[in-house]
């Protein structure tokens, strides 16, 4: 069964606490979130991050573009952000979940993942438009943060229903919720948050036999 990690949670420590004690810090996951943020500061500096024209010429996601050999903005897409909320909202949520991840799967992996979940997020919305007929401008790292969520859904599988203070039954919840609120919520791209909650699951468990979290298990 795989190892949790070396340190203890203190239940009488809030969850601040206990990352700023931890010695091995989630340098990747806190790397991300300043690219992001650092993005959308240059994004406000040059423009409107609510003006669409603006976003797409920053490299938001847009299927007729993409369709016509665009595709570096399938990954773009996913460091720029509508407005401020926009970019709170799926960082503050970042924060705690990248986290998690993070610690199990080792830097490397888990910037794979993100980046992989993100990119398969925008390709899956990116296809429903096509299928569909419709086209709408995407951006937001919410697809790459839904992967991160089905990499934690596997990795509690993964530890037999229970990860440090996590259990199966509330990171599902977690996710189902997630995703509903994401499809019934206008003007919220809920094709791209699942496609990413695939994509992270899938890479989760191809990826995990390569991550830090294996081999503290002393599998081969």
């Amino acid at each position: 069964m795989p190892e949790e990690p070396s340190w203890q949670i203190n239940p009488n420590e809030d969850i601040f606490d206990q990352m700023r004690k931890r010695p091995d810090k989630s340098r990747v996951n806190l790397f991300l979130i300043l690219v992001n943020i650092a993005v959308f500061v240059y994004a406000e500096a040059t423009g409107n991050t609510n003006d669409v024209e603006h976003m797409l010429k920053l490299g938001a996601s847009y299927a007729p573009y993409v369709h016509s050999g665009e595709y570096y903005r399938l990954f773009t897409s996913m460091f720029l952000h509508f407005g401020f909320p926009h970019l709170a909202n799926n960082m503050i949520l970042l924060l705690f979940i990248g986290d998690y991840v993070e610690r199990y799967l080792g830097k490397v992996i888990y910037l794979i993942l993100y980046l992989g979940s993100g990119f398969f997020a925008g390709w899956f919305s990116y296809r429903h438009d096509l299928m569909t007929g419709t086209a709408s401008v995407s951006a937001g790292a919410s697809g790459a943060i839904f992967g991160v969520i089905g990499c934690l859904f596997i990795l509690v599988l993964i530890h037999r229903g229970h990860l440090e203070n996590l259990t199966l039954v509330r990171v599902l919840l977690m996710a189902v919720f997630s995703l509903i609120v994401g499809f019934q919520t206008a003007g919220v791209n809920g094709y791209a948050h699942l496609g990413g909650f695939i994509g992270g699951s899938v890479l989760a468990a191809v990826l995990w036999p390569l991550s830090k979290d294996h081999r503290k298990s002393g599998r081969v």
